[in-house]
Order: C-alpha cells, then structure tokens, then sequence
C-alpha cells in the first residue's frame, strides 16, 4: 500500500497541478511526433510487439492493448477486480510477458498479489512467477534503513508524521512495475521491494539481483509533506531542518543496453520541485553480480527507460514535460517537449512513448502513444 501511496495516489494528486500549466509543445530536437493512438486510460507502459506492433498498458484500467499497424486496437490481457494494475510488458518471438498486480490493503501483506505473466501466439495465458509470494519469503529491502539517521533524537521526531515514518526498515511490500527480457531471464523493476529481480523463464524461479540504495534528502525548513492518499498535509517541525531523511528509491523502469549492463529509472518518495528539487536517478545495475552505480540523477519522476543500440539512454520525465536524451557518454539534452510522458521504449531509429498519461478523470481518456524518429 505504500508504494501505491508513493507511485500512483501522490502521481494523481500532482496531475490536476500539472494540468494547469497547459501542455507541453510538441515541437523538440528532432521534430514533431506522429499519434498512433488516443483515447487511452492510464498509458503508463509502452513496448513494441510482433509484427511492428506496439504494446501499451492502461494501467488503472487493467488493461494490455495493442495496437496494430493499421492503427485498430486489441485488449491482449483485461484484469477487471478493482485495484487491479496490468503494467510493464516485454515481446520475445512470439511470446509476449506482463506484469500485473494489486496492493496490500490496509497493510496487509497477506492481501499482496503480484505475477509475471506469458501471453503465446494463440492467445494462452501462463503464469510464470509470484512476487508476492517471494517478497513475503524474503523481503530484499528488510535490512534496509529509511527515514532520519541517528543525528536527529525522538524527543524531535515526536511531531514528525505517522506517515512517511520517521525510521524505519523496509516494510513487505511488492509491486512489480516494469520489466525487460533477454534470453531466458526477465529483469523485473518492483517499486515496492525497491529491487530489480531475475526471474527463470523456464521455472519460474525468483532471484533478487540487486536492491536500489537509499535516495536521502536533507530536510529543508517548513517543509510540507503529504499525510494521506485524501490530500492531507503536515509541515515538518523545525528541528529536522538540515537533517537528511533516507527516502525510498522506488525502481519504475528497466531496460537493457548494447554491453548487457541494465539501466533503472528511480523515482524516490517525497515532494520533488521546488521543495526537495529534482531527486530522481538512473542508476547502472551490473546483471552478472548485481553491482549497481549511479549514473545520472537530478531528473524529474523519470518513469520509463530506453537504450538504443549505440548506447544512447532516453528516459521520460513525467512531471518534468519531456523525454530526455542522453548521450552514451552522459551528456543530457531533451529530446522532446510533451505533457506528462510516462514510458518510452525503442526499436531501431524509432522512439515510442506514452504521453498525456495521467488525465482528468471527469474527462474523457485522453491518453495517447506516439512515435518520433531518432535520426
């Protein structure tokens, strides 16, 4: 439940803000995009499929879609219970897997449900493995300290919220969010253990290739921070001022580049703008040993990734209105200016991404996948 509160419920109370600002121009570096289809709810994933088709998951509407060369569409996967996610798939041959997942409840590890899914070329659906499961077993995160180190006393975190806690170890909890396959192994980016995990296609079988490091954050003055999924605010006591809290690093996308080496986008809990500033990371993961580095940051809620074969990194800020270029060799530049880009994938000189992904939900859907050519 926590990481839903993080991922999704501070996302949707950041949209209406971010509508009032207008949309972003469509115009960028390269040029204009082409639409290939709107009206979507929630397109917060997008991959290319068989056939020059592309892959795009409604998230909140439980769905897996997609869309033809001829621009029609097709419901792949629907899952209908309420609170139901369909999120991050990936194409393999004729193989194409999905994530899909519900939260905890009221913080009920029992009522985690999270499973990797394999759609054939008839339309048979198997499922390959259980996060749910796995991170009631091991919860990779637990040894894991979050919140104020020893620095700040309890007699000052007495006014500190419940919620986010003042200290604490990582709690069970799984929400497998996006992943990428090669070969026999998918690497799945889960936002609630806060791990990027390898999973034996052939078995089933769940490894915890490497958790994300702590994201802290010093503790400016005044700052106010979010209580509740209803809205509720609480200004921090002064004495937590200039003290760093260790946020969550919340994994939200994986991809795969030409040396086999995987990029992860993290989007760490906690206000970003102008309280705490642009605290998202792309960080390089190691899948031999799990060795992770930092390797970009100061991004605004970067929540999809992609590499192309030079080794270029595009990366969508979702908050920040714009897909981000960078070079192999680091170097930043944005790529394309667009309202609320959620997901990026690439295949060739083509980039894919998922724009306008978080509407008014007293409008009509107004989620859109588009194109852009990279040359």
């Amino acid at each position: 439940m926590k990481k839903r509160l993080t991922l999704l419920a501070c996302v949707a109370a950041s949209a209406a803000a971010i509508a009032t600002a207008g949309p972003a121009a469509a115009s960028a570096g390269t040029g204009d995009y082409d639409v290939l289809a709107g009206g979507l709810v929630s397109p917060l994933h997008v991959s290319t499929g068989t056939g020059k088709s592309v892959l795009v998951s409604q998230d909140f509407a439980g769905k897996l879609t997609r869309i033809n060369r001829d621009g029609s569409t097709d419901d792949l996967a629907t899952k209908t219970p309420k609170g139901w996610e369909v999120a991050g798939s990936d194409t393999r041959g004729s193989t194409t897997y999905y994530l899909e997942s519900v939260g905890a409840g009221q913080g009920d590890p029992a009522a985690l449900h999270g499973y990797l899914k394999s759609i054939d070329a008839r339309g048979g659906v198997d499922t390959i493995a259980n996060f749910a499961d796995y991170e009631r077993r091991h919860n990779p995160d637990g040894d894991q300290h979050y919140g104020f180190g020893s620095d700040v006393g309890s007699q000052c975190l007495a006014g500190w919220p419940a919620f986010p806690p003042a200290k604490y170890k990582g709690l069970v909890d799984s929400h497998p969010y996006a992943l990428a396959v090669k070969d026999d192994t998918a690497y799945v980016a889960d936002a609630g253990m806060n791990a990027v995990l390898k999973v034996d296609l052939k078995n089933g079988d769940i490894d915890t290739l490497a958790v994300l490091p702590p994201r802290p954050a010093v503790i400016p003055k005044d700052l106010v921070v979010p209580t509740d999924m209803q809205g509720g605010t609480l200004k921090v006591p002064d004495c937590v001022a200039g003290h760093k809290y260790a946020f969550e690093p919340v994994p939200t996308d994986v991809a795969i580049g030409p040396d086999g080496m995987l990029y992860v986008t993290s989007l760490p809990g906690g206000p970003e703008g102008p309280e705490l500033g642009a605290r998202g990371a792309i960080f390089k993961v190691n899948p031999w040993n799990g060795d992770t580095d930092l390797w970009a940051d100061h991004i605004v809620t970067p929540t999809g990734v992609a590499v192309t074969e030079n080794g270029d990194v595009y990366v969508a800020s979702l908050f920040g209105g714009e897909i981000i270029k960078f070079t192999c060799e680091g170097r930043r530049s944005q790529f394309l200016a667009v309202n609320t880009p959620a997901d990026v994938d690439v295949s060739g000189h083509t980039l894919y991404a998922t724009i306008d992904a978080l509407g008014d939900p007293s409008q009509p859907p107004a989620g859109k996948v588009i194109k852009a050519d990279l040359r």
